[in-house]
């Protein structure tokens, strides 16, 4: 269908969408079912979707919009997706390049459709004159906004909108606002009352409920959610996979960071035995009347356990006053590591001023002292990561030979087919020179310096660019294919020159027309091969951006947020019209930092990161999930020969990209939803099944052991007596005494083995059953708040346990946020005691001898309110066993919190509680 591109020019006082506005292609399944029962879902004001970047979300938005058929407001966070939006309506629903006179991209002048950033919307509304920018240095911006007065100029952008008849807001990915920001939209949306179509690829699942609240207050309640493996099983997502490239850190980072380790822990060895500290604590009235300091004791259970523990590193004997404070007086006190060495500095340095007045100049020394040694970082003490170790690993020069190798193995596998992009934080400018050769040393990552490493080495001759809000190169070659486009864009000049020191590339000169085509045509040119390689900032390329032809993206970026990092890999895993063999390859690189028990700070990132991605497993039987366990890499995939080998690994797996499709296929025979769910690791290195199966065989072996070896083991003379003995046996009730003396004998010496085994079989024997019955109980208590509104009859609780003693349990039925919610409160009764408003504990006996307890919180969300924390107590009793209920808030609960987390403190599992999502 061919469209009048003039008739969108003119005309400015459009009341309703020109009729003949129509999408250019067909709509995909969901997209469908969304427009079908849009009535149904619009009955509260709001369309909320969620899918994965890919999806088609932009579209269907725009879609909603012309339906609704009133003046619109589209909302994005950046300024590339904010020219996004625009160029998607004028090419899939206009059918023109040109911009028509009735779309606005300044919120100060709406028009019919006004299409802004979430910061430009704040900015006017505040009278502040901040550029909107693709970086990530708006927190300098944040302080400036808070200092003005709160939305002064609100009322005269309101009325702007008003004078438009503005009645639909559509909100792009709302989960990236700030405070301010969210306070400004929220009072503009009371103001006009319109109808919101929320959009988004990764919902804020991971904030708190009052976060949570406010973003469902805003976008409505979810009306569908669609998950990765759901859209390739449509064919709207390609076939991926993640793949990790380990590095290690140069000799120089690593002398660095071994320097920081040493620096720490001689300063550790001195602050353990500092005797200015000793005397600060000891003349505290926390240590010298503890019975009179009770309410702060409980209240700074932390602290106070900091200082107890230090005290007795020192050899302080601890008095029995204080093991009644924690009302248990045979507690080991734990040693004196790192963190709590912290808790106690915490306190020490920043949280008692009144006691600890006298000791101001040691402190401000100490202070000192240990900011020189970047243990200090904001006031936040850190012994084991600091901000400069952490900079050394993610932004190590080693990754740029990782960079590099990558690049030459995909340029290898694809040829020419091959469109990589590199995403990095920075740019790093001042590694541009103006001179004609660029011999500068590469010893800081960015997106510059990666252009050098591959431009300085490509043999190949592979075609590399660069697109940053503020630098953009192309090579020579493409550059009347440049010409051309931004000609049809209505730019006829363009403020260009040869690289300096590479005459096969040429540096484009922004300007104030060009800003807003820039991307798009750089974009076509490297979707049509001109580019094969292209590298760009995480900010600009990293989210809305839309190039489907890329087939494999190296996230050189250390960012590690839910959001973003899944926006930043969604590039790569879009379909390609007319390419129904695409797959893509998604690069992770990590330095591993050797000084560290858990590889550093940089591996630790990438597994937060991995929480964020579903994909496909490495396991003998594909799966489908979220974590960085589905990549199989072990446990010594940190050490340096071991990281060299999974390196191969990655490349012979990225290798076969003919088998991920039928990879892709099995594994999602294996399910037919996504299920989100919590997971408890067994406390064991072994394997579940062969512990159980070693503490019955133990258990068996030690009752032969003291039925049968007992005899033997007190040697031939024991025997002879026994056997003189049993001559003087005249009766049955004789007989009985001497088996009876004997058998207590063989139990005391090899029933305690025994008892152990059995005890330890028991334990172990289905771990699975109590995290049910706990599920239950909590599901009704959820029932009984009013957070889970669904009929009880449609819920149920599923739990089960694999070959490695790993306990899944999730929540069958039930609406997304209530699945989220209850896996949020599972984890909090599973995980380790911090500071709740009250606590269970559980009680067990083992063969009714030793009494065993366990302390478990009660979430946060129950636990505000009394009626329903007894509730949730009888529930506990009826169905998982004998428990008390403790408020926390009395002086006994907080003897009974500070017994339970000094405890838990003490023995607490290195593994710990995790949310995953999983394909079922």
């Amino acid at each position: 269908m061919l469209v009048n591109k003039d008739k969108y020019k003119v005309n400015d006082t459009l009341s309703e969408y020109p009729k003949e506005i129509k999408f250019k292609y067909n709509w995909r399944k969901y997209q469908q079912r969304v427009l079908d029962n849009l009535d149904d879902h619009l009955k509260d004001g709001h369309l909320h979707i969620i899918a994965p970047p890919g999806s088609g979300k932009t579209v269907l938005g725009l879609e909603v919009a012309i339906r609704l058929n009133k003046p619109t407001l589209i909302l994005a966070p950046t300024i590339a997706i904010r020219n996004q939006w625009i160029q998607r309506f004028c090419e899939l629903f206009l059918q023109t390049d040109q911009t028509p006179d009735w779309i606005s991209r300044d919120i100060r002048n709406p028009k019919f459709m006004t299409v802004v950033t979430y910061q430009g919307l704040h900015a006017a509304c505040n009278n502040l004159k901040i550029e909107e920018q693709d970086c990530e240095e708006e927190e300098e911006s944040e302080e400036n906004i808070k200092s003005k007065q709160a939305n002064a100029n609100l009322d005269k952008i309101v009325n702007g909108l008003k004078a438009q008849k503005i009645k639909t807001i559509v909100v792009d990915e709302a989960h990236h606002l700030k405070n301010e920001w969210w306070q400004t939209l929220t009072r503009v949306k009371e103001k006009i009352s319109p109808v919101i179509v929320g959009l988004t690829a990764t919902p804020p699942y991971d904030v708190s409920a009052i976060e949570w609240q406010r973003y469902i207050e805003l976008n409505g309640i979810v009306d569908m959610e669609i998950s990765v493996p759901e859209l390739v099983i449509e064919g709207d997502l390609c076939p991926h996979q993640d793949y990790m490239y380990f590095t290690t850190p140069t000799e120089k980072e690593h002398q660095d960071i071994t320097n920081f380790r040493d620096n720490i822990e001689m300063l550790f060895q001195e602050i353990k035995i500092d005797e200015t500290i000793l005397q600060a604590i000891e003349t505290h009235p926390i240590w010298k009347n503890p019975e009179r300091e009770l309410d702060w004791i409980y209240n700074n259970l932390s602290y106070y356990s900091a200082s107890l523990i230090f005290l007795k590193a020192n050899n302080r004997e601890i008095p029995e006053i204080h093991l009644e404070v924690i009302g248990d007086k045979k507690i080991i006190i734990p040693i004196l590591d790192y963190e709590w060495t912290e808790k106690l500095l915490e306190f020490y340095l920043y949280n008692e001023d009144e006691h600890f007045k006298e000791f101001e100049e040691h402190r401000k020394t100490l202070e000192n002292r240990l900011r020189r040694h970047g243990a200090i970082e904001r006031r936040q003490i850190d012994f084991l990561y600091s901000k400069k170790v952490t900079g050394f690993l993610t932004s190590s020069i080693s990754k740029l030979n990782g960079i590099k190798e990558i690049v030459d193995f995909e340029y290898k596998q694809l040829g020419k087919d091959l469109r990589m992009v590199i995403l990095s934080d920075f740019i790093r400018k001042e590694y541009y020179v103006n001179s004609s050769e660029n011999n500068l040393e590469l010893n800081r990552l960015g997106v510059f310096p990666i252009f050098e490493k591959l431009r300085r080495e490509n043999i190949e001759n592979q075609k590399i660019g660069v697109l940053t809000g503020s630098m953009i190169i192309i090579p020579k070659s493409v550059y009347s294919d440049f010409e051309v486009r931004a000609a049809k864009c209505g730019i006829a000049k363009i403020n260009s020159s040869i690289v300096p020191f590479d005459p096969n590339y040429v540096l484009i000169n922004q300007t104030e027309q060009l800003t807003h085509y820039i991307v798009h045509i750089v974009t076509q040119i490297f979707q049509n091969g001109g580019i094969e390689v292209l590298i760009g900032t995480k900010s600009l390329l990293g989210e809305g951006w839309d190039a489907p032809a890329i087939n494999s993206l190296i996230l050189a970026s250390f960012v590690g947020s839910f959001v973003l990092s899944n926006q930043m890999r969604g590039r790569a895993i879009r379909t390609q019209q007319g390419n129904s063999n695409k797959t893509g390859n998604i690069w992770h690189l990590v330095t591993i930092d050797e000084t560290s028990p858990t590889g550093g700070d940089d591996f630790d990132l990438l597994k937060r990161r991995f929480k964020s991605f579903v994909g496909v497993s490495f396991h003998e039987q594909p799966g489908i999930e979220n974590g960085i366990g589905r990549l199989n890499l072990g446990e010594n995939s940190i050490e340096k020969g071991e990281a060299e080998k999974k390196n191969s690994e990655m490349f012979r797996h990225a290798g076969k990209r003919e088998n991920l499709k039928e990879i892709w296929e099995k594994a999602l025979e294996t399910g037919v939803t996504l299920v989100e769910e919590i997971k408890i690791p067994f406390p064991e290195q072994k394997e579940y099944k062969a512990i159980k199966s070693m503490y019955l065989n133990k258990t068996l072996a030690n009752l032969l052991a003291t039925l049968g070896s007992g005899l033997a083991s007190f040697g031939l003379e024991t025997i002879q007596e026994f056997l003189k003995a049993a001559r003087r046996i005249r009766s049955m009730r004789d007989l009985y005494f001497f088996l009876a003396f004997f058998g207590i004998i063989g139990m005391l010496f090899f029933g305690r083995q025994t008892l152990k085994a059995l005890r330890l079989y028991f334990k172990y024997r289905d771990i699975s059953k109590d995290i049910k019955q706990i599920g239950k109980a909590l599901l009704d208590s959820l029932i009984k708040a009013r957070i889970i509104k669904t009929d009880y009859a449609s819920l149920e609780v599923i739990t089960s346990v694999d070959d490695w003693g790993r306990v899944y349990c999730h929540l069958e039925g039930g609406t997304t946020f209530e699945k989220s919610t209850f896996i949020n409160s599972l984890q909090e009764i599973t995980d380790t005691v911090e500071n709740p408003r009250y606590i269970i504990i559980r009680k067990n006996r083992f063969l009714f001898f030793k009494e065993q307890k366990d302390y478990h919180s009660v979430p946060e969300i129950i636990g505000r309110n009394k009626k329903l924390a007894e509730h949730f107590k009888e529930q506990w009793k009826e169905l998982v066993g004998n428990c008390d209920l403790i408020f926390t808030r009395t002086i006994e609960g907080r003897k009974l919190l500070l017994q339970s987390r000094i405890k838990s403190l003490a023995a607490q599992f290195d593994k710990k509680t995790q949310r995953i999502n999983k394909w079922k």
